[in-house]
């Protein structure tokens, strides 16, 4: 398949829905909200939602709510023609004068910044999802969380389940439990249906774990492989596989691992770049017995596997690197492993 050669196409491809998305959106009986819709992933869930939703009929049935702090971010809605309220989530007066509506999506929070502010993960991991919660306690929530909320585990074993022990290193991962919770106690409190999405790596062009490794390769920096192995999953079959996830909400909540099928070497990955830009990687530390790494099955068996392959991804991540494509300059830090960011 070619490769998107601008953001504009790239948006495109990413939010096209899939015929099992309209399925889904179809089964949404109201309005929906997508909270934290400023994020990396919100415009590209907004835009799938609104395109599913525009082929139903219902065009009015969407509102994407967010700080926006940057006006390009607001305007990228507003030109696609999505409904938007500015709104600070972790401000009581304006979470209460939101419109309630039968399905929510929640992408907030925070982690990058956060190593020496505490009482930043606290309320925004913490405080402000429990608000949420309580005005929402009505919907059903699809919740964003993260991989990070399992344990290390060896790389061989094909990654955490849902049902395995989460003690992860770090504050921000635990952070990431306590705006589980957060759903969790709303849910057996209230019978709110919920679904939480432990998500791993997902890519775009723009930003990602792949992008990363690929300019690290292209500008001759060395790979730091102390992280040995991955997980990664193209944006566009996340956002489908989220969206689905609405309707196996439940309670207690559905724990649901988003990531790839395959669990991926990252000095492979800097190879396999190496050969398409013409590089020759070089690496800095040496593979850890251990890392995050998520078991994809359950998700699999309800959605069927991620439709675009590894190869794929790594193809285009090297065409777009190549053509001097738009990135977000937001790295990952994949690499750290003590949960600090």
């Amino acid at each position: 398949m070619k490769t998107p050669s601008n953001s504009l196409e790239l948006d495109e491809r990413i939010t096209r829905p899939t015929d099992q998305v309209r399925d889904a959106v179809q089964r949404f009986a109201g309005p929906i909200t997508v909270l934290g819709a400023g994020g990396k992933m919100g415009f590209h869930l907004c835009r799938m939602l609104q395109r599913a939703l525009t082929d139903l009929n219902r065009d009015n049935d969407l509102l994407a709510v967010s700080r926006f702090s940057s006006a390009a971010s607001l305007n990228q809605f507003k030109d696609a023609g999505i409904a938007t309220r500015v709104a600070d989530l972790c401000d009581p007066v304006q979470v209460t004068s939101l419109p309630v509506t039968p399905w929510v999506f929640f992408l907030a929070g925070v982690k990058f910044g956060t190593a020496n502010q505490p009482e930043l993960l606290t309320q925004m991991n913490g405080a402000m999802p429990r608000l949420v919660a309580q005005h929402y306690a009505d919907s059903t929530i699809t919740a964003m969380s993260t991989g990070c909320v399992y344990s290390f585990v060896d790389h061989t074993c094909g990654g955490s389940t849902e049902t395995d022990r989460t003690a992860p290193p770090g504050a921000y991962a635990q952070s990431c439990l306590d705006r589980e919770t957060a759903f969790t106690d709303i849910s057996s409190s209230h019978g709110t249906r919920c679904c939480l999405i432990r998500l791993n790596y997902s890519i775009d062009l723009r930003y990602g774990v792949l992008l990363d490794i690929a300019q690290q390769v292209m500008h001759d920096v060395p790979v730091n492989i102390e992280t040995g192995y991955v997980n990664v999953i193209w944006q566009g079959d996340a956002i489908q596989q989220i969206i689905q996830s609405a309707t196996h909400a439940g309670t207690p909540p559905h724990i649901l691992n988003i990531t790839g099928s395959e669990t991926l070497s990252v000095r492979e990955i800097a190879l396999e770049f190496g050969r398409r830009l013409g590089r020759s990687p070089r690496f800095s530390g040496t593979e850890s017995a251990t890392c995050w790494l998520s078991n994809n099955q359950k998700a699999c068996k309800l959605f069927g596997p991620p439709s675009t392959s590894v190869e794929q991804m790594l193809d285009w991540v090297s065409a777009w690197l190549n053509a001097g494509g738009q990135t977000l300059n937001k790295p990952t830090h994949f690499q750290i492993r003590d949960g600090n960011y």
